[in-house]
């Protein structure tokens, strides 16, 4: 099952960050690949935003994709398909990744 999403209603881009995009394609390649099904997918995904919900998120669309992380993370980390500890140093890579890539140059993770 792929996830598709609505057709553009406006000029503005269907994703706010590249980042955005990149959780939606990871997502939807681990429900293609069966990794995780999309029931699963859904749940956790709406398990997140619930809880956002609780604690204030006024649900204007600008989080959304900070929920599809968290689920995604939730999920990985549930299944063992990447431990917490990986997802954390993975995190602190990117983070120092960016924050000394120059203005305008592609960000990139030394190799692993």
């Amino acid at each position: 099952m792929s996830f598709t999403k609505s057709p553009q209603l406006s000029d503005e881009p269907s994703f706010n960050e590249p980042w955005e995009a990149q959780v939606f394609s990871l997502v939807t390649a681990l429900v293609d690949q069966g990794a995780i099904s999309s029931e699963e997918w859904s749940q956790a995904l709406g398990a997140q935003i619930t809880a956002a919900q609780q604690k204030g998120d006024p649900d204007l669309g600008d989080t959304y994709y900070q929920h599809w992380l968290a689920a995604l993370e939730q999920l990985l980390a549930e299944k063992e398909i990447a431990l917490e500890s990986e997802l954390q140093e993975l995190f602190t890579a990117w983070r120092d990744a960016y924050l000394s890539t120059p203005h305008g140059q592609p960000v990139e993770l030394p190799a692993r």
